[in-house]
């Protein structure tokens, strides 16, 4: 077993975060984002990106071309670039009148989707004559403030979460700079705002993540309603949809393991795997936790600490790595198609790198009460 590896970022919580290498970028839930180089033993702040005027609500690291992308509630987004060694920031046209809530830059890199609270999706692209990222925006049928989003291998598939409890596939097709792709279980005609599906979990909840499957052929969404649904499109039907209860509280984030293993994080506190057997289920915590060790040894020393110090030896550290709400997991150490370490960041200012050990999990449904 091994012990994952927690480093005290901040006292405030981190929102967000994102790995390239030794490099490490960080919101610690204001206007600015740090970013980190690993040292010998520990991270060392390396720059500070300023420019937005509100909160950074997203970031993401490109991680062939080196460039950051942030968006804030200020209805802006920045693309940073190191130049001789410093990061400086590149305008984005994103033309939107509500704060934006989510970014992620495409698997090719060539254009990045911004997701915001104006009912729409902004997919940006570069546009060479006026230096510049321009923006398309993808409208309908959204009829609320979108929260996550993910690409689709093929780069030009996007799943879209949003607060009107449904998730979405759209096509982000741009007619001169992407290339036709192949055939999909999703369709094959695409051009820019094709809805390629929607799906809802059922019960109800905003949808906080989603997730496409590391061959695209199958979706993951997770509720406010604690559900995980997983989505099997059929090309000539309706597409198969399996809901994972969570006894516990709602998922904020899902990152696929592999086409059988799925790691989400939320409001437990700790990454849960949810795995395919016989059917999907959530099926234990990857947290192995701390023991506690009590400093009174006996009744007697307890009595004479409280006499001593004037109040009980108590301890309200949870048993969990992470000590309250899990924000996001990243992939820190694989391929999309097989994750060997995943990273979090949390409501504790932790920033946290797991080994991926889905052995050593506990299984939930083969305990009885």
């Amino acid at each position: 077993m091994t012990s994952p590896i927690c480093y005290e970022i901040s006292n405030t919580p981190i929102t967000a975060h994102s790995f390239n290498k030794e490099k490490l970028v960080v919101c610690q839930n204001s206007t600015e984002a740090l970013i980190y180089e690993h040292g010998q033993s520990n991270w060392k702040q390396e720059a500070v990106l300023t420019g937005h005027d509100k909160v950074i609500t997203s970031i993401d690291f490109a991680p062939n071309t080196n460039r950051i992308v942030t968006c804030s509630q200020d209805r802006n987004a920045y693309v940073w670039t190191n130049e001789q060694g410093t990061w400086k920031p590149g305008l984005v046209l994103l033309r939107i009148n509500r704060a934006a809530t989510y970014v992620r830059w495409s698997p090719n890199e060539e254009k990045f989707a911004v997701a915001n609270g104006a009912r729409c999706i902004a997919v940006c692209y570069f546009d060479q004559d006026n230096d510049w990222w321009a923006s398309k925006h993808i409208k309908k049928p959204i009829r609320s403030t979108v929260l996550s989003l993910d690409w689709h291998p093929n780069s030009v598939l996007l799943a879209a979460g949003s607060a009107d409890m449904k998730a979405r596939v759209f096509s982000s097709f741009i007619k001169g700079l992407d290339k036709k792709p192949s055939p999909t279980v999703w369709g094959d005609k695409l051009p820019f705002n094709t809805v390629c599906g929607e799906f809802s979990s059922g019960k109800g909840g905003w949808i906080h993540a989603v997730a496409f499957s590391p061959s695209g052929e199958c979706l993951a969404f997770a509720g406010h309603d604690a559900t995980m649904t997983l989505v099997y499109p059929q090309q000539d039907g309706p597409a198969t949809l399996v809901h994972v209860a969570n006894h516990g509280l709602p998922f904020r984030s899902l990152l696929w393991a592999n086409e059988g293993q799925v790691v989400a994080v939320g409001h437990d506190c700790c990454p849960m795997l949810v795995e395919k057997r016989e059917t999907w289920a959530v099926v234990g915590s990857l947290d192995t936790g701390r023991k506690k060790i009590s400093q009174a040894a006996s009744v007697l020393s307890r009595f004479k600490s409280m006499d001593s110090r004037g109040q009980a030896d108590t301890d309200d550290d949870l048993m969990t790595t992470h000590q309250n709400t899990i924000n996001e997991v990243r992939l820190y150490a694989g391929t999309r198609e097989n994750v060997t370490q995943f990273s979090t960041c949390g409501v504790d200012g932790r920033v946290v790198i797991w080994e991926f050990e889905p052995q050593l999990v506990t299984d939930m449904a083969a305990l009885k009460i």
